[in-house]
């Protein structure tokens, strides 16, 4: 067991929110409040919840959009979201406030769009052209073959410069830069198939590669197009997530309050946060007292004391009393730009991953380069014949089949993705199977990752109904972690709340009222005179009675026993790293059978340690959700982190986590393996293929329907292949 000690520190923001790529309906942006609304379904949902925002005074016009699971809403300036939350809470729904303004139009996904319409393109061309062929192969000759050569050529010609563009470009910049990709070839085959062709039909030649070339452009638009979609619907789904973190204000002036973004505030700013919310900024608070929920930030169970002259982070969350505090840095100066230069340094290193179809292209590129030039330069040594020999050329560049290595990966990585999201898992990173398929060390965080960073009521049968019923009244007048905890627990028991009057929070404290004439009291140790308790605990005094304890204990996330025990039997090595105590990481990991641990550990400190393990040869898997986790999950070979975890995590880790329950991620590990053994198949049945229609066009002995069929037959075999992930 490794138990190393550090200090706690505070972390930074999540407020800083990149520009996602989600789509929106045209009139969001002039809608005052956005909400999204993950668990509706159905058109009953639609008209519960817009008939309960409507009805809602200052509400000019609510709508839902199912698709989008997000409603828009126009109402009177007064009108905010944590007014409209409520309501719709109420009658069942979850509710989360949206930034508008973080939000951009995706339904016009441009890259999308321009793939879809130059596959349409190259589909609609090569049907056509090979319908033509056919006549030709049927045997069609003389000025009939001449004339579906021609009527061929005024097809493929304006819909290969346009469907082909993302090769040549891509093909262009390559040789422009002094290297090779595997567009380098597909632009030349298509390119050489053209001009070939051309030469033949103004010679009255027998054969032609128009259909060819058409064919090959649509499948590897296919493949290109299915690439493209896995990888938006991740960032998009993925970015709206991260518009959930709304950065705005509250600065006091001379004049009273004024709602600003983030990005206005200044040093010196006097800012008021509410019970409820986040720190906005790096600051020290100059009025009020109240308690700071940590656990996101630094993995620390038990919210914090706070008053006066108390240093703050921006991201704490305030829990039970307002606090104006004084800003003492923001922008680039907050502990989160120190973040974000962690993991800057860490993603540089993540990025010399070269995937599988970079290896694959730097080896067929120039293969498939000097395989043809040789072919041209034999026959022509051999025969003389410079038309016969650029048509071997060419047809040996054809045949060699772009297209199965082209699917290779985007088909096999569209499958898997796709069952991955079913079971809740959304893949953001183009290579991130590839790498998770790797991984061998699996490190958890543990507040909000492993465990659900909310408390649980754990001694709720060993006390009387009366002091029950006491202790639910005034849980119930709190929004402290504890007493919610409580009152759930109390609630789900079936327990009534006490009458009592007078109920008031004393912010930092906890709770007090009167009960018969009694003073009763719910809240610290020392403030209703309990002793200390190495356990977390709240304690309900009730007149001159010894207060009685309330134990509590962090809840687990369903499915995290399941997925240790899961990726443990899987031979991976385990580890728990997290920020809170050694006592509560201790008792973590002997509960999960995890053996190794440290507590106390600065975001630094994770980082590092992923390091010196991935130094030591290990391919190391990163789960966290914390901003004291981006760095290490940056620096991780493969990461993952909850849908709830804030903006920073997401965006530094490949994987999302979309609901609560961990289990999926060892089959995610399994799903990754067999993944890769498929591209890795899909690269063998494409070198197959060669290996025996590549003599063929060296020889001379493929005619274009050879050709055609042989790439058609080779791209039907790799996607159905692929599927076999699903």
């Amino acid at each position: 067991m490794t138990a190393e000690l550090r200090p706690p520190s505070a972390a930074a923001c999540p407020g800083c929110l990149a520009a996602p790529a989600e789509a929106v309906q045209a009139d969001l942006p002039e809608a005052r409040i956005a909400l999204s609304l993950p668990t509706i379904h159905c058109q009953t949902c639609i008209t519960d919840v817009e008939r309960t925002l409507n009805a809602h005074p200052g509400v000019q016009n609510a709508r839902v959009n199912l698709t989008l699971k997000r409603a828009t809403v126009q109402a009177d300036p007064e009108i905010r979201a944590a007014d409209l939350i409520p309501l719709l809470e109420r009658i069942g729904y979850e509710a989360h406030e949206l930034d508008p303004g973080t939000l951009s139009a995706t339904e016009n996904d441009k890259l999308g769009r321009d793939l879809l319409m130059r596959l349409a393109v190259a589909g609609f061309a090569s049907m056509n052209v090979m319908l033509l062929s056919i006549s030709v192969w049927s045997g069609a000759d003389g000025v009939t073959r001449d004339l579906f050569h021609w009527i061929s050529a005024a097809i493929t010609y304006p819909a290969i410069a346009f469907s082909a563009q993302p090769f040549f470009r891509n093909a262009w910049a390559a040789l422009t830069s002094r290297h090779l990709n595997m567009d380098v070839p597909i632009a030349l085959a298509i390119l050489l198939a053209l001009a070939t062709s051309t030469w033949e039909t103004w010679l009255s030649g027998e054969h032609a590669y128009f259909d060819a070339a058409l064919t090959l452009t649509f499948f590897l638009l296919a493949g290109r197009y299915l690439d493209h979609r896995t990888r938006a619907v991740a960032r998009s789904a993925a970015e709206e997530l991260a518009a959930l973190e709304v950065p705005r204000a509250i600065r006091l002036t001379d004049d009273g309050e004024e709602e600003v973004r983030v990005a206005e505030l200044a040093v010196g700013d006097r800012i008021l946060v509410r019970p409820g919310g986040r720190m906005p900024v790096d600051g020290e608070i100059v009025e009020g007292t109240s308690e700071l929920d940590r656990s996101l930030l630094t993995g620390e169970t038990l919210p914090v004391y706070a008053e006066p002259g108390r240093a703050v982070s921006a991201g704490e969350v305030n829990l039970t009393g307002p606090l104006v505090i004084r800003a003492t840095a923001v922008g680039e100066d907050t502990s989160l730009h120190r973040m974000a230069d962690l993991v800057a340094v860490a993603e540089s290193g993540r990025s010399r991953y070269t995937s599988l179809a970079d290896q694959a292209a730097k080896l067929y590129a120039p293969g498939v380069h000097i395989l043809s030039a040789l072919s041209f330069l034999g026959w022509y040594l051999w025969s003389g014949d410079f038309r016969m020999s650029v048509n071997i050329a060419a047809a040996v560049l054809i045949i060699t089949c772009p297209c199965a290595l082209g699917l290779a990966v985007p088909a096999v990585t569209t499958a898997a993705s796709g069952r991955l999201f079913r079971k809740g898992l959304l893949v953001k990173n183009a290579t991130a199977l590839e790498r998770l398929a790797q991984v061998d060390t699996v490190v958890f965080d543990k507040t909000g990752t492993l465990t659900g960073g909310t408390p649980e009521l754990t001694n709720l049968g060993d006390h009387a109904r009366a002091d029950l019923e006491i202790a639910l009244a005034l849980a119930e007048s709190s929004s402290h972690p504890l007493s919610r905890a409580l009152a759930r627990a109390a609630r789900a028991a079936g327990i009534k709340p006490a009458n009592i009057s007078d109920v008031t929070e004393v912010p930092g404290f906890g709770t007090e009222g009167r009960w018969r004439g009694q003073r009763v009291r719910l809240g610290r140790a020392a403030w209703v005179g309990a002793p200390q308790s190495a356990q977390t605990t709240a304690w309900l005094a009730v007149g001159d009675r010894a207060p009685i304890p309330f134990a509590f204990a962090d809840a687990l996330r369903p499915g995290a026993e399941e997925a240790v025990r899961a990726l443990r039997e899987a031979g991976k090595q385990v580890l728990l790293i997290s920020g809170d105590t050694a006592g509560a990481v201790e008792a973590l990991a002997r509960r999960l059978g995890i053996d190794r641990w440290i507590a106390e550990a600065l975001p630094e400190d994770k980082a590092a340690r992923i390091r010196k393990l991935s130094d030591e040869g290990r391919r190391v898997l990163m789960v966290g959700d914390g901003l004291n986790d981006t760095a290490a999950l940056a620096a991780a070979h493969v990461s993952i982190s909850p849908a709830s975890a804030l903006d920073a995590a997401r965006v530094a880790s490949d994987i999302v986590l979309l609901g609560q329950d961990l289990s999926p991620i060892a089959d995610a590990c399994r799903t990754a393996e067999r993944a890769t053994r498929r591209i890795r198949e899909n690269f063998q049945i494409a070198t197959i293929y060669n290996v025996i229609a590549v003599p063929l066009a060296v020889a001379g002995l493929a005619t274009p329907l050879i050709a055609a069929l042989a790439m058609s037959a080779s791209s039907i075999t790799v996607s159905l292949n692929a599927l076999r992930v699903r």
